[in-house]
Order: C-alpha cells, then structure tokens, then sequence
C-alpha cells in the first residue's frame, strides 16, 4: 500500500496496480482528455488576447485519452470516483445520473463555459459556481498561481470534497497535475494520494504542498491567530 499523505512521479497504472480493491474512499482527478489542451490549443488563443492563454509548452501529455485500463483501476481501487472530463470517457464509465457542473463564469470567450464531472454517486446533478477566468477568479485577494494547462482552483474541490467525502477519508488523484487535489485536501481534513507522470508538474505539486503544510504548521505556532 502507498504511503497516504504523500505524493508519487510516475505511470499511475503501476502505482494503481500495487493498491488494495476499494482501498481509497474518493477518487478525484482530472485526466488527459486526448484534446490537445497542453500546447497548441491553449496557445492558439494567445493571438485573440484572450484572458488565461499561455503557452505551456509542448507537453504531449493530452494528445490521448488514458487507456481503458487505467479507468478500469480507478473504479477497483476506491469506493467512489468523480472524474472531470468524464464526458470525454462515456464509453468507458458506466451511466450516471449525478454529474457535476462547474460553471466559470468566464465571459465572452472561446473557452468552454462550464466542465463536467462524472461520478458513481446515484444522486441528482449538482452545479459548482466558481469563477476563473484568466486573471480574473472568483477570490481575487488569494489569487492562485496557474501553472497547468487544466488546472482547477483548490476551492472548487474544497467545495466537492465537503459534498461527497468524510474528514479523515482517504482520496486519491492518479493526475495530481497542479496539486489542486492534495491542497483540498489539507484544507478539508481528508488524507490524499497523488501521482503524477511529469516531473515538472510533479516538482511544482511538492512545493505547493510543502508551502500549504508551513503555512499550516505557522497557523497552529501562533495558537490559531490570524492578523
């Protein structure tokens, strides 16, 4: 078993491969969806001046789906999943009647108004509402860094863990990307498992969770007091 708490570079099907049937309680993640959004897409709208394009170099990351494989472990390994993008894998997860929305609330742009989750919860759909948008985000006085092409803001998934999880549950994240999920979960009192492939993205994710951890150990240094 993988240590919790921690995070993983690597291919997540062999991490996947050494963990326990329904080990996790939650996965959340948001894979490749095979559309190009690493590079050419994304930086295709840097021409329009349109807020958030930014060449993030040419990762060949999402240039395809993940294999049916690794969606196959996702399922064995936890007890539930939610997977954005999961209308890009309807061939490969089962029917659902409880998706979520996320709207951006981005404007006039050519970027998608809203994302779609997949999830195995058998209840109605639900909408998040946060706004991100380029420069412009729904907390402007704790704008979050952007670094990653399909990254999501850490309170989108603060909001979604507070849904569908427990304090002290165990949820993992085979695309950790940016780290959004391991920071939710820091925040949300939910233990994590991360993975990611590319160094890069994997040496940015530590350094945000190391960041998060100080901050949190100063938090409690100064008895809970904020200035």
């Amino acid at each position: 078993m993988l240590e919790i708490d921690r995070i993983y570079c690597g291919d997540c099907l062999d991490f996947m491969r050494e963990m326990p049937d329904k080990g996790v309680d939650l996965v959340l993640t948001d894979p490749p969806y095979g559309i190009g959004e690493a590079a050419g897409k994304n930086l295709s709208r840097q021409g329009y001046g349109l807020a958030g394009a930014k060449d993030y170099g040419n990762l060949d990351w999402d240039n395809a789906r993940v294999s049916d494989d690794v969606v196959s472990q996702m399922c064995r390994v936890s007890k539930n999943q939610i997977v954005f993008g999961g209308n890009y894998y309807a061939d490969l997860l089962d029917p659902t009647s409880c998706w979520l929305v996320w709207d951006k609330d981005n404007g006039e742009n050519d970027f998608a108004d809203c994302e779609l989750a997949w999830t195995s919860f058998k209840t109605a759909v639900r909408k998040f509402k946060w706004r991100w948008n380029g420069m412009l985000q729904e907390d402007m006085r704790h704008k979050e860094e952007r670094f990653h092409p399909t990254q999501k803001p850490v309170p989108l998934f603060m909001q979604i863990l507070k849904k569908y999880s427990k304090p002290g549950d165990l949820v993992l994240d085979p695309f950790l990307g940016s780290g959004t999920t391991a920071i939710a979960c820091l925040r949300t009192g939910r233990h994590f498992i991360g993975i990611e492939k590319h160094e890069p993205y994997f040496i940015k994710a530590q350094e945000r969770i190391d960041k998060e951890r100080a901050q949190v150990r100063l938090f409690d240094a100064l008895g809970g007091v904020t200035a």
